[in-house]
């Protein structure tokens, strides 16, 4: 039996259309949905230890030491969480972008999303006056405080982002893995005593 190469067979023409329609009728489902019921956005505080608190505590930083910055600038090809115009320093929060940044003229600062803000001032490239943004947490008398600050976290966290935060920290300071005998045991009393006052 010869098939005509010009002919497509019935079953294969059904399919295609069936196959159409249906992902036609999927996808129009999911903008009506969308457009009825839209996805709520959730929107870190600035407690939470994440990157807007970071920003937060630099924007706070800069205004402090009186230096003009753009927020979310392009800089070679490169989106920065900050860009001081009038030093052509880019600050950001992205490895690759650092990198790219770092080949041109404007000079790149890379901070860590769990670095505070007023630590910013080690890391630019110029002469930053002294300045307080309130007090240190990880100099108040009050252990609960303490504790919170060597996890990097906010006051009142509950019991899962105590111990996640203490997973992480563990990560980064345990004496297995190249961290310091000390610290890793200030990390443990910290995790003990948050645990204890977590909501």
């Amino acid at each position: 039996m010869q098939v005509d190469p010009g002919t497509v067979p019935a079953w294969l023409a059904l399919g295609v259309v069936l196959g159409v329609a249906g992902s036609l009728v999927v996808a129009a489902v999911f903008v009506v949905a969308n457009r009825l019921f839209p996805a709520r956005q959730q929107h870190r505080t600035l407690g939470d230890g994440g990157e807007e608190r970071r920003r937060a505590e630099l924007r706070e930083y800069l205004r402090a030491i009186d230096e003009q910055y753009a927020e979310n600038h392009f800089v070679e090809g490169q989106h920065v969480a900050f860009y001081l115009p009038k030093r052509d320093v880019a600050i950001t929060f992205d490895a690759r972008a650092y990198y790219r940044i770092e080949r041109s003229r404007t000079r790149p600062v890379l901070v860590e999303h769990e670095m505070p803000g007023i630590h910013l001032g080690a890391r630019l490239p110029f002469e930053t006056p002294e300045v307080s943004l309130g007090p240190d947490p990880q100099r108040s008398p009050d252990p609960e405080v303490q504790a919170y600050a060597e996890l990097g976290l906010r006051q009142g966290a509950t019991v899962d982002e105590v111990k996640s935060a203490y997973r992480d920290r563990v990560k980064e300071v345990h004496p297995d893995h190249g961290g310091d005998e000390d610290e890793f045991k200030r990390v443990r009393e910290a995790y003990t005593m948050a645990k204890q006052h977590a909501s």
